[in-house]
């Protein structure tokens, strides 16, 4: 896996992940904890499945080493 998320990417999915817990806590629902569960993945990770299949990348690292 190849990171394509950048820092403001992590901190805005870390919140959303918090946010969902909540919500899974407050409504009693494995769902809204499941989503909570791979926001917080992606965050973790600084990977996104979408990210990677429309090809968008907010990770500032360059590979424009590799030739």
């Amino acid at each position: 896996m190849k990171k394509n998320i950048g820092t403001s990417d992590r901190i805005l999915r870390l919140t959303i992940a918090l946010i969902f817990f909540g919500l899974a806590l407050w409504q009693k629902s494995w769902i809204l904890a499941l989503v909570g569960l791979f926001t917080l993945y992606e965050a973790a990770a600084s990977w996104c499945v979408l990210y990677q299949l429309i090809g968008k990348n907010t990770c500032p690292i360059n590979d424009k080493t590799k030739k």
